[in-house]
């Protein structure tokens, strides 16, 4: 999309709560709060995820397909202040991502199914997103919410985050409303732990992650939210 894309590393856990409450009290001595939390060192996320026509994105996920992409547009604190549009792109065991913000008008023009508002050739993230909207029926699928609480190290680039209170919208495509019905998608005993960095993982916070029963795993919010929505029609059956 114009500019060279920069890859990290991301490995992502389950952790019980015993696990969680171990490991952030480590990483609190270690390590920074993210600057965006606020004084409870916690804020709430809110995606809106989209795939096309045949489900690709979610089908790639649990096929293990290696090479794949997300979109998604995000909000935080159930705020309309800030609108983020996501492309997310893994490759291997490394992600990054392409970030635009957007306003409200144009995420309701999004959502109100009007995808020539995205045919904007100046701006290509926008543009790329109205190419698959066009071409893939790129449509909005599930929100996915949760809260968040993150550490920051600057060397090593690495950021540390536990997803909790994870919940899914069901149906509900309505980014913006505070009447949208979530309902619990995860066990609440446990948190999904992403660790992403970009050449290493200095020790000592590697050291603060081994913990006996911790073991990697794939962890998808995407895919544990769309599991309460049916994708074909022999699901009725």
């Amino acid at each position: 999309m114009g500019t060279a894309l920069k890859y990290r590393q991301e490995q992502k856990f389950y952790a019980n709560a015993h696990q969680y409450m171990v490991i952030r009290q480590r990483l609190k001595s270690l390590m920074q709060t993210d600057p965006h939390a606020g004084p409870s060192g916690e804020y709430h996320i809110r995606s809106l995820y989209f795939d096309d026509i045949n489900n690709k994105a979610l089908h790639d996920k649990l096929g293990g397909i290696q090479n794949r992409e997300k979109w998604r547009i995000r909000i935080y604190n159930l705020q309309g202040n800030r609108i983020q549009l996501e492309k997310k792109i893994k490759r291997d065991d490394y992600i990054a991502k392409v970030k635009e913000e957007l306003s409200p008008s144009l995420l309701q023009s999004i959502m109100e199914g009007d995808i020539e508002a995205l045919n904007q050739p100046e701006r290509p993230l926008l543009y790329a997103m109205y190419r698959e909207m066009k071409h893939r029926l790129l449509r909005p699928k599930v929100i996915v919410d949760y809260v968040r609480e993150a550490y920051v190290a600057w060397t090593g680039n690495v950021r540390i985050t536990f997803d909790k209170q994870l919940k899914t919208g069901l149906n509900a495509t309505d980014l913006l409303s505070r009447d949208v019905a979530v309902i619990p998608a995860l066990d609440e005993n446990f948190v999904i732990m992403e660790v992403k960095y970009d050449e290493y993982l200095p020790e000592y916070v590697r050291a603060a992650l081994q913990l006996e029963g911790l073991k990697r795993q794939s962890a998808s919010k995407y895919v544990i939210c769309r599991k309460f929505i049916k994708t074909s029609i022999w699901e009725d059956q």
